[in-house]
């Protein structure tokens, strides 16, 4: 949890972040729910940790739920959105934040590896952002979690990464001009490198991305997810369409 003093800012609102239970969506989970928000998170493996996400946010006053869904699956996912709505009763603030990379030569990635990373980071944000469209009213707030890698891909290894989530920037670009009219924000934060299980600061790989930063450091899961929340509130209501990158100055 982040030290800064929360605001309560998402009193009354119901967020769902998908791919909740570890690294940046979990402390998106936690910080949406410091301010104030009823959260559900997805998951896929790991109940205990997802468990222990609901109990941090249960700890400080405000409801949660964990949802096991695998993002990728049809099926699942509009049951999760489902699920959020019947429990907590409405939608405000959806997360797409399930994802996943395959750091290895474009070459070397098989056909199966592909398909998972296109079904999760592409086909599973049109599916659950299209089932969460039935419940979001005016004021609703669609944030994609994108990369850095969308817009400019210099670390070797993400090109089929990279290609999703160029997809991403420009799904968001197309879906606000949609829905703008119905006073849904839909924007697209892109971290750099953020220290988690999946991309330690302390490994090998980590070298070539800290080379490209201005900063020179990997970034943390809360500074993600403190512009997540700002996203989510009332301040950005004139925001849409955008692409916002939290990445260390990788992209400057």
């Amino acid at each position: 949890m982040s030290n800064v003093t929360a605001s309560r800012k998402l009193s009354g609102k119901v967020a769902l972040v998908t791919g909740g239970s570890r690294g940046i969506g979990a402390a998106i989970a936690k910080r949406l729910a410091s301010e104030g928000a009823s959260v559900a998170l997805t998951y896929v493996k790991g109940a205990d940790a997802a468990a222990s996400v609901v109990k941090e946010i249960q700890n400080t006053g405000s409801k949660a739920l964990a949802i096991q869904a695998d993002a990728s699956s049809p099926d699942a996912a509009i049951a999760a959105v489902d699920q959020t709505v019947t429990t907590f009763g409405q939608l405000d603030i959806f997360v797409n934040n399930a994802g996943t990379a395959i750091p290895k030569p474009f070459e070397e990635a098989t056909l199966s590896e592909l398909d998972h990373l296109i079904n999760l980071n592409l086909r599973g944000v049109f599916i659950a952002t299209q089932a969460v469209l039935k419940h979001l009213g005016h004021g609703g707030r669609i944030i994609m979690i994108g990369s850095c890698v969308g817009e400019r891909s210099m670390t070797p290894g993400l090109a089929a990464y990279a290609a999703t989530k160029g997809a991403v920037k420009l799904f968001t670009q197309g879906l606000s001009r949609e829905v703008g009219e119905r006073g849904i924000t839909v924007n697209n934060v892109q971290p750099g490198p953020i220290d988690t299980d999946l991309n330690p600061a302390s490994s090998d790989w980590a070298t070539p991305q800290l080379a490209v930063t201005a900063l020179k450091r990997y970034g943390t899961v809360d500074e993600v997810a403190a512009l997540v929340a700002f996203i989510a509130g009332p301040e950005s209501s004139y925001i849409t369409g955008a692409s916002l990158t939290v990445d260390g100055g990788t992209n400057a």
